[in-house]
């Protein structure tokens, strides 16, 4: 059985790694922590693969145990931090000097207010407008219903609105 899932856990690494990895990063917001806890994932993978039964996709099973992974790791820093995009600059296709600045403040200052909500309202913002996975594969991940994730996506995104108008960023092409 081990042969058997060693051929199908490599293309499962080849095609999502870079996936989980990208997720990882948004998590913790350092790269060598990412890139730890990537390899942790695909070892629980690895080992746990002959119990995954196909009642979701690989992708979102993949994902709950990155984020398990990820807020283990959180836990035990005592601190939940997205990164910044100060360090991460958005790349665009050819875009003027002035437009990546533009665009890249934009983006940090959304970041930041996304960073000073509540952890379930980052998660969920994180999960369902950023990565953009569906009410269902988000429910399946934190463990919600899926009508927690619609409650929780719409309080969060009004949260943020509220946070962006506080801190006089109130501009609707940020979200």
């Amino acid at each position: 059985m081990r042969d058997k899932n060693s051929g199908r856990f490599q293309e499962i690494y080849d095609q999502y790694s870079d996936k989980i990895f990208g997720y990882l990063l948004l998590l913790t917001g350092k790269k060598e922590v990412a890139e730890d806890l990537t390899q942790e994932t695909f070892l629980k993978v690895y080992q746990n693969l002959h119990k995954f039964q196909g009642k979701s996709q690989i992708f979102t099973w993949l994902v709950k145990i990155a984020r398990n992974a990820g807020l283990d790791y959180l836990r035990r820093r005592n601190k939940f931090r997205f990164f910044s995009m100060d360090k991460y600059p958005i790349r665009a296709n050819q875009p003027s000097p002035v437009e990546i600045i533009v665009k890249g403040e934009r983006a940090s200052q959304l970041y930041k207010a996304i960073r000073s909500l509540k952890l379930s309202y980052q998660e969920v913002l994180l999960l369902r407008k950023i990565k953009e996975f569906s009410i269902k594969e988000t429910a399946e991940i934190l463990g919600w219903s899926e009508n927690k994730v619609k409650i929780s996506t719409s309080r969060a995104m009004a949260a943020l609105r509220k946070e962006l108008r506080r801190r006089g960023e109130a501009n609707e092409e940020i979200i």
